[in-house]
């Protein structure tokens, strides 16, 4: 068996790397950007993005917005679920909320909103990287009677289930919102109303939208910056394989590598068990790829998605992997995604989203299902697998992680196969690219 030979970077293809590179000064800059949240290690923390959120959500803070955020975050979460009862989404768009209180890890429950004027309690249940425990949903609606004694009698009390992985509610009377919908609103008061805000309260408010931005994937600066990235790589190939080869790389990019081949270029076709895939992206925590059956029903490349073209791979919707750590730093969750991207013409993605539904109905096991409101217009995001994470013992197991990869992209073929079936009928909504 002959060795493999080790191309050695010339001279002069690591200076065009390391000397005065533009790019690779960009992708420096981003790297370095000053973020207080980050800097203090505390994007990951659930405690404290339930702290920050508290914050905003109660009307007497010192933000300056008094109940406008506090209305926007429950009028999304209850949007689609009036079946819940009152108060619906109308009705919070309807009521005067500045007088409620909030309350932080009150009784056990993550945040805790009272407004005695309506006569309504709000039960929000975080889970920024933890999962939730059987019962635990139910317990918390119970435990605000027992705090509440008598005042609870004539409450109307809502839960509220408040995810950074779009995970469905295991108590039907909680309303499901992610951390995404928190993305699409919050700059709105950054921008809009902030004749509102004070420098410092603006400032700190951009710092929490670009942590939550990143972690949903929805930054459009890391989003140019990881297509820089690519660029960048296809320039100095050589020169950064051998980087890669000699130096330290993430455990989910080596298992990535091992399952979707090293040295992948975007759109490149990938077999795996047997089944095809074609390649987008792969980065420190994430890879994403197209099944082949969207990918060729599609039209290939030549066609112009309007309101996706700088949406992950420019298509209409988008699968990746992705690793989430949990909170002590060993075990994590590996999880599998589908989700429908931003497009311009709201009857395409109304309709792609029923018929990405529709064919999931269609299979043995439904694990295809969409949040109520994911077809309303003005939206931009909508994940739609389920049952889709994998338990990690060790985040720093190359081969475990790999074996759990293909675990999920095996378990999860029969819902790739059943939307591709039905995408050829979208070809007409594309526009050619010329």
């Amino acid at each position: 068996m002959t060795e493999a030979v080790t191309q050695f970077p010339s001279t002069e293809e690591l200076e065009s790397l390391f000397v005065n590179n533009e790019s690779m000064a960009k992708i420096e800059t981003h790297l370095n950007r000053f973020n207080p949240i980050r800097v203090m290690k505390m994007e990951r923390m659930e405690i404290r993005h339930s702290a920050i959120l508290s914050w905003l959500l109660n009307p007497g803070e010192s933000h300056g917005l008094d109940d406008k955020f506090l209305k926007a975050f429950l009028g999304e979460a209850l949007r689609g679920h009036s079946s819940l009862g009152s108060p619906t989404a109308l009705d919070i768009a309807r009521a005067d909320l500045r007088d409620s209180t909030v309350r932080l890890e009150w009784q056990n429950i993550d945040i805790f909103i009272y407004s005695e004027k309506n006569a309504w309690g709000f039960v929000i249940e975080n889970k920024f990287d933890s999962k939730q425990h059987e019962g635990q949903l139910a317990k918390y609606l119970d435990s605000v009677s027992a705090g509440l004694g008598k005042l609870a009698d004539d409450l109307s009390v809502r839960g509220i289930f408040l995810t950074l992985h779009d995970e469905e509610p295991e108590d039907a009377r909680y309303a499901p919102i992610n951390y995404e919908a928190i993305c699409q609103f919050l700059p709105r008061f950054i921008g809009q109303e902030a004749h509102l805000l004070t420098a410092e309260v603006r400032t700190f408010l951009q710092h929490y939208n670009e942590i939550i931005a990143e972690e949903v994937g929805m930054s459009a600066e890391s989003n140019e910056m990881e297509k820089l990235a690519r660029q960048l790589y296809r320039e100095n190939k050589k020169a950064l394989d051998f980087i890669m080869e000699h130096g330290a790389g993430s455990d989910f990019a080596i298992a990535a590598e091992d399952v979707f081949g090293d040295g992948r270029d975007h759109l490149d076709v990938i077999e795996i068990d047997g089944h095809k895939y074609r390649f987008c992206h792969l980065d420190h925590k994430m890879v994403s790829f197209l099944p082949e059956s969207w990918f060729l029903a599609l039209g290939k490349d030549e066609y112009d998605w309007k309101g996706c073209e700088q949406w992950w791979s420019g298509y209409p919707l988008i699968s990746w992997l992705q690793l989430w750590a949990d909170a002590d730093g060993t075990s994590g969750q590996l999880g599998l995604y589908g989700e429908v991207g931003p497009l311009k013409e709201y009857e395409f993605r109304s309709s792609l989203i029923n018929a990405i539904q529709s064919a999931g109905e269609n299979l043995p096991k439904n694990r295809i299902k969409f949040h109520k409101a994911a077809a309303d217009e003005g939206k931009q995001y909508s994940k739609f697998l389920k049952e889709n994470f994998l338990k990690i013992k060790d985040v720093q197991d190359a081969e475990e992680i790999a074996e759990g990869m293909k675990k999920l992209l095996q378990r999860f073929q029969p819902e790739f196969d059943g939307i591709g079936s039905i995408l050829t009928e979208f070809k007409k909504y594309g526009y050619v690219d010329k």
